[in-house]
């Protein structure tokens, strides 16, 4: 029997035109039938992923940046991964040398940048939060770096970047590579501490609630949620999933702009 259902935000709660009323009232639902509900988000514990979260549970446990970070509905942290400081230092000199954005998310839920760039400017209005404009190097003698992130468009600038990552601090980061439909073409390319993932995190959470990862549901789309999908007890991916991601799951639903979560929540209560 399903207890918790974690839920991926972009192409899976969020679509191309924000998240669709019926994911709400799918996931009161849910609620009401005994189920918790948590998000799996590479989003960070601030902005509107906050939101989304106190609406989907606000007495949940959710979480965030993939995985490095498990936070409180009020987007307290109770769980996080922090970043290895001289890797990270790394990775800004290299997001220095090659002029590629790079953004540092801070367990508090600060997101810092050293530059402006359209996309991430775009980011900014996705996230509904500012960033904050900083010395990368020394954000992290004073704060918790969490996560890295390049926004990234794919070409040559970017392939160079990430072999010189691979090269020199492989061994330090793990990557897990995301989209959103609200911003085509943009990679977000998150760096985090080799332990941390969404899988790890949604362990972390189940054992919390005195759940099993048997009893756990995952609903998703990306290559990033796939480690998720394939731990849980039920995998589902959504219509407009990856390929790979529908071949992992254990059900296929509609795609997010035809509520394919209130689908998929309906199906794990009324299967109950």
């Amino acid at each position: 029997m399903i207890r918790l259902v974690f839920i991926d935000v972009d192409g899976t709660l969020h679509g191309p035109d924000g998240v669709p009323d019926c994911a709400w009232e799918a996931a009161r639902q849910a609620r009401a039938h005994g189920l918790r509900l948590s998000l799996a988000t590479g989003r960070p514990n601030t902005g509107l992923s906050l939101d989304y979260a106190r609406r989907l549970d606000p007495d949940g446990l959710h979480v965030f940046h993939q995985g490095a970070l498990v936070a409180r509905a009020d987007g307290a942290p109770a769980h996080a991964v922090r970043l290895p400081q001289t890797a990270y230092h790394r990775l800004v000199d290299l997001a220095r040398a090659h002029a590629l954005p790079l953004e540092a998310y801070t367990a508090a839920g600060g997101i810092y940048v050293e530059r402006a760039a359209n996309d991430l400017e775009a980011h900014e209005r996705l996230l509904g939060v500012p960033f904050l404009r900083a010395d990368l190097q020394r954000v992290a003698f004073t704060r918790a770096v969490i996560r890295a992130q390049w926004v990234v468009r794919p070409g040559p600038a970017w392939e160079r970047a990430r072999a010189a990552v691979d090269s020199q601090a492989a061994g330090s980061f793990s990557w897990h590579l995301g989209t959103s439909p609200a911003t085509p073409g943009v990679l977000y390319a998150s760096l985090l501490e080799r332990s941390a993932g969404k899988a790890s995190a949604a362990r972390w959470v189940a054992q919390r609630f005195g759940v099993t990862m048997r009893e756990t549901a995952m609903i998703g789309d990306g290559a990033n949620d796939l480690e998720l999908i394939r731990a849980a007890g039920v995998g589902i991916a959504m219509g407009n999933a990856a390929e790979e991601v529908k071949q992992a799951a254990d059900r296929v639903v509609a795609p997010v702009d035809r509520c394919g979560l209130a689908e998929a929540l309906e199906g794990l209560w009324r299967g109950r």
